[in-house]
């Protein structure tokens, strides 16, 4: 699992290079204003902070920050206690997605990760491969509603990242995205996203029902903002026969 990463020290600290990945990569990449000078900012998506999107060669990456939330945040933005390079969150997350993508599950392909340490802490950063053509559930769901066999599919896909024990630790509406069939032939798919502090762990139904029910939460969280969200009672009763289909229930 691990000889697919490449760790190289960097001056201030690490940077981990999946395969494929540039040689000429430096730990300049993993900074905004690095592809700002080139002219490759090509987008970003605001949430509690921006992630940037950024043209590289004949694709689009997505670069984005470890950023702190809860109590912790109040201390440091952005400065996590440094364990070990193993156990920081972008290594953690880099790892999983190596993995995943390796194993043809619907995850970005990932490209980097740079961690930066000062003293007892540490910074980081993660480049992925951005999905191309794909939006995010809520960006879809506020156009227009799914069709019966999307919500089976979308529980379908959620059931197989759980039956390998995939454990993601932010299941959410904006963590889903939906690609639409592309020029290549490929069929219309659903990946999912943003796996920071996500782990491979014993396939359990009670991790797994609470990782639905927190989904389950988001949709109804997201369709109190907007009240037009095309997200009924079944199309969620849907999502769950798809989900139960790969996955029975206990």
């Amino acid at each position: 699992m691990n000889a697919q990463i490449k760790i190289i020290n960097t001056a201030n600290g690490y940077m981990a290079l999946c395969q494929d990945t540039p040689e000429d990569i430096t730990p300049a990449w993993f900074s905004v204003d690095f592809w700002r000078e080139k002219a490759a900012v090509v987008g970003s998506s605001k949430g509690r902070y921006t992630t940037w999107f950024v043209a590289f060669e004949h694709s689009h990456w997505v670069l984005r920050h470890y950023w702190r939330g809860g109590m912790m945040e109040k201390f440091s933005k952005d400065a996590y206690f440094f364990t070990g390079l193993e156990k920081t969150r972008a290594m953690g997350e880099l790892r999983l997605l190596d993995v995943l993508y390796r194993e043809q599950f619907a995850v970005p392909k990932p490209i980097a990760a740079n961690i930066v340490r000062d003293g007892l802490f540490y910074r980081a950063d993660i480049i992925i491969e951005r999905v191309d053509g794909a939006e995010d559930l809520v960006a879809k769901l506020t156009k227009g509603s799914m069709a019966p066999e999307q919500w089976l599919a979308l529980g379908a896909t959620i059931a197989q990242f759980h039956r390998r024990g995939v454990y993601h630790a932010d299941l959410n509406a904006k963590n889903i995205l939906w690609q639409p069939q592309q020029e290549n032939g490929s069929q219309e798919r659903f990946y999912l996203i943003d796996f920071d502090r996500g782990e491979l762990k014993t396939s359990n139904a009670q991790w797994q029902k609470a990782n639905l029910d927190r989904l389950l939460r988001s949709f109804n969280k997201e369709q109190g903002k907007q009240p037009t969200l095309a997200f009924t009672p079944a199309n969620w009763a849907a999502l769950l026969e798809g989900y139960h289909a790969v996955v029975p229930k206990a």
